[in-house]
């Protein structure tokens, strides 16, 4: 005789699946949107709707917690001082393997930055960091040092190679300009220029080719000051118009102005040579 047992444990699962939807909607505002035809499996949902309430509890009651004592306050650590530059590279990987057991992990942007600097930074700093005191299954704290230690080598270089010069010279529309300036803008000898300005030459060139290909984009020099700053290189792409296909190379710079008020340096000059507007 056919057993009906799993037929009810999933009515049963149903049911209290609908009864955590409607306790977290009242208690946290949750919202559950529909999932269409693709409605997962109760067990999937019951398991996802119980890390949620568990996550609000432990937000709800949350606590401030040293890093240092999260980790159990480990005394074994030898300062940054002591450690010779033939075992730095152990000393750090023991390190970060200490605090991935805890769930927690340091990662960093820049380049620039040594395995010295992140074993330091990490005894020195993070230990005495408070962090929210949160434990669930499958939570990571993760930290990144560059939101402590911001490089601004590293993130001009950047911000110049990618959001600008390759926006520019990629066949994708040119959209997300957050790193530009509004207005005085100058884009080669077109100047001033508003942001949307800037956005309609930009595109009008890329639609005069059937393609373009960006081949490789360098930087060669970045200087910092406190109010402009600037970051130079050199670009090959490829341009290809019916059956012919055009090389654009050549040297490029871009030049932040930093905005006193908000504190950000933003993009308020290109130059690209090879290219005509």
């Amino acid at each position: 005789m056919e057993s009906f047992d799993h037929l009810a444990q999933e009515d049963n699962l149903k049911a209290e699946n609908e009864f955590l939807k409607m306790k977290l909607m009242l208690e946290h505002g949750a919202r559950f949107g529909s999932n269409g035809n693709n409605e997962l499996p109760p067990e999937l949902e019951n398991e996802f709707l119980n890390n949620i309430a568990a996550f609000e509890q432990q937000y709800a009651d949350q606590k401030m917690i040293k890093v240092f004592d999260k980790i159990a306050r480990p005394a074994h650590f030898r300062p940054v001082i002591e450690i010779p530059d033939s075992d730095i590279d152990k000393a750090w990987s023991e390190l970060r393997n200490y605090l991935n057991e805890y769930s927690i992990d340091l990662d960093v942007c820049s380049s620039n930055i040594s395995t010295r600097e992140l074993y330091r930074f990490t005894t020195e700093e993070l230990f005495e960091h408070e962090t929210d005191d949160m434990d669930l299954p499958g939570w990571t704290t993760n930290f990144i040092y560059d939101e402590f230690h911001p490089d601004p080598v590293y993130d001009n270089t950047r911000t110049a190679m990618d959001d600008c010069i390759r926006s520019i010279l990629q066949q994708d529309p040119l959209e997300w300009t957050h790193d530009f300036r509004d207005k005085n803008l100058r884009l080669n000898d077109l100047y001033p220029l508003t942001i949307e300005e800037l956005k309609t030459i930009v595109n009008r060139f890329k639609a005069a080719y059937d393609n373009l290909d960006v081949i490789e984009i360098a930087a060669i020099d970045c200087m910092v000051n406190a109010k402009d700053s600037y970051v130079t290189g050199s670009y090959l792409a490829t341009a290809g118009i019916s059956d012919e296909t055009l090389e654009l190379a050549g040297h490029w710079k871009v030049v932040f102005e930093l905005d006193e008020v908000s504190g950000y340096s933003f993009i308020n000059t290109i130059s690209i040579e090879g290219i005509k507007f």
